[in-house]
């Protein structure tokens, strides 16, 4: 089993990119979300907007926030705890940004080399994402972080590959997955277009699902 697991509104109870948004609250950015969720604009089009209005000189102050309003949801501990004990392996796929995702998930046994997250740029006047992890060639959605592509990447047709997730930006690759595990948005999502899921609020919940697919 290989585990792909989304980060904001996932391992955290909020969307931390929504979050900072609303805290700074720059002229603009609920449109780019509105367009974002509508499917306007493409998730890395909407994400690399949406930082753009804010100045890169907030660098410490929006790090310092985003770190400190960030709430893990319960029993993330033990989820990690329970994948390590069952041989299972746990990907962190974050549409998020590494200014946040590395410091709060520093805290917890994940290798750095299992989060995939955006990059971020502050040498301009504006903040400027970067997108190391983009489509591969087999995925035109312009995803930004681009999870169907690391799924693809990192699993073969024996693994039974799990998705996590909770927004948009989990959709393409929950379409990929022999399960998912979702809650909001997902779940909706889900239910939609007939996937393989389950419903989670915890990370209790998820490692119970987890138990019934080893029995």
């Amino acid at each position: 089993m290989i585990i792909f697991c989304d980060f904001d509104g996932t391992i955290t109870e909020n969307d931390n990119i929504i979050k900072i948004m609303n805290y700074y609250n720059p002229p603009g950015w609920e449109t780019i979300k509105d367009d974002i969720l509508a499917g306007i604009i493409s998730i890395r089009k909407g994400v690399g907007r949406l930082f753009g209005l804010l100045p890169a000189s907030y660098r410490e102050e929006i790090t310092n926030y985003a770190i400190r309003q960030a709430t893990i949801r319960p029993g993330f501990d033990q989820f990690i705890q329970y994948c390590q004990e069952h041989n299972i392996r746990l990907l962190i796929t974050s549409g998020g940004i590494d200014f946040f995702v590395h410091p709060i998930l520093s805290r917890y046994s994940v290798p750095k080399q299992n989060i995939y997250c955006n990059s971020s740029d502050f040498s301009g006047k504006q903040i400027q994402i970067l997108w190391p992890y983009s489509c591969d060639s087999l995925c035109s959605m312009d995803c930004g972080m681009c999870k169907p592509s690391i799924l693809r990447s990192h699993s073969s047709i024996d693994n039974i590959k799990v998705v996590i997730g909770d927004s948009i930006t989990d959709l393409e690759a929950a379409k990929m997955a022999d399960l998912v595990i979702a809650r909001d948005y997902l779940l909706l999502k889900c239910q939609e277009h007939s996937l393989p899921y389950k419903k989670f609020v915890t990370f209790y919940d998820v490692i119970e699902i987890l138990k019934q697919l080893n029995n």
